[in-house]
């Protein structure tokens, strides 16, 4: 059984050997995530079923709640103009009897990105360093498993490295960036000042923005830990903007949910789907874990219910000389 290291936090570094690697690797479990059921929310299951299916397979699913109405190669998909996917998802709106304003997303599988086993060295690293400035380590974990998992890429926005911190944020927390030397490459540095930016700002920033908005909340519980990795993403003007917008009663899976479904500014789709993305890795993640430590599921960690996609049938979507069959069914 792993070996629990730290539990001094809301989560547990545990200590776990993959096959073929000569060193053992500290690693977060949260059973949190089982015991308060975020895993059995429809956008952790949809992003689930996006990890583990190819890219030449896209879903078409319903913004609001993730529900996958059908698939469609994605190759026929994006080789419609922009007036035929909408004359597409139209169709689909009028197939299933749905208001005509419902929104609907056409997403792309994602198993050639999310490769959590090659990011296993990195977290150990950065558990490391979060334990090291105080910072629970369930943020280094999450981050990395979101961001660039076992890459460095650099976004459009100018994010780069491990963690994607943007210039001005890691220069601010300690680390050197200019043209001969860019420390956001580097894991331990930037997990350092990825501890110190969470620990200094987005941290004190959500609990201030839950105090102002006059909710209760511990700062151990998952939905806490997600408005923290909202404020790190979007920012936390944007966040507390959408916060304003919701003007929540309460805190918990519903305001997670709620969240998820608002926009605000800057608070955008890609907003709405971080702590969606960083939950389903975690738990994906854990199910890694326990298959290479144990060989059978870690305790606390059930199954993840493959999500029912509807019988085989013909849709007849009103795509201008183009129809398309409907892949109900069809096996990915």
């Amino acid at each position: 059984m792993p070996v629990v290291l730290c539990a001094q936090h809301a989560s547990e570094v545990v200590e776990v050997q993959f096959p073929g690697d000569s060193l053992s690797r500290r690693v977060v479990h949260d059973q949190q995530l089982y015991a308060e059921k975020w895993d059995t929310l429809s956008q952790i299951r949809f992003w689930h079923k996006i990890m583990n299916s190819p890219p030449e397979v896209s879903f078409i699913n319903i913004a609001a709640t993730r529900q996958i109405l059908d698939s469609i190669p994605t190759e026929l998909y994006d080789g419609l103009s922009s007036l035929e996917k909408k004359v597409f998802k139209d169709s689909i709106l009028v197939y299933r009897g749905m208001p005509m304003d419902t929104r609907v997303y056409i997403t792309a599988g994602k198993g050639h990105y999310y490769n959590h086993r090659a990011v296993v060295p990195d977290i150990d690293k950065a558990v490391e360093v979060f334990l090291e400035e105080g910072v629970d380590p369930w943020y280094a974990q999450a981050i990395l498993l979101i961001e660039s998992p076992g890459k460095l890429r650099k976004s459009s926005a100018g994010a780069y490295g491990p963690f994607q911190l943007l210039r001005g944020v890691a220069i601010r927390n300690g680390l050197t960036v200019n043209r001969e030397v860019d420390e956001r490459a580097d894991v331990a540095r930037a997990a350092w000042a990825t501890a110190r930016f969470m620990r200094r700002v987005c941290i004190p920033e959500t609990r201030r923005l839950l105090k102002d908005m006059g909710l209760a909340f511990d700062e151990s519980s998952v939905w806490f830990r997600l408005m923290v990795l909202h404020v790190y993403h979007a920012g936390a003007g944007n966040v507390r903007g959408v916060m304003r917008t919701i003007n929540p009663q309460q805190g918990g899976i519903p305001l997670v949910n709620r969240l998820w479904q608002t926009q605000y500014r800057r608070f955008g789709n890609s907003s709405q789907n971080y702590s969606q993305i960083a939950l389903a890795s975690l738990i994906e993640f854990d199910r890694l874990v326990s298959l290479y430590q144990d060989k059978q599921p870690k305790e606390g960690i059930p199954p993840l219910k493959p999500i029912a996609l509807p019988q085989p049938t013909r849709i007849p979507h009103a795509i201008p000389a183009r129809p398309v069959v409907s892949s109900f069914g069809r096996g990915m």
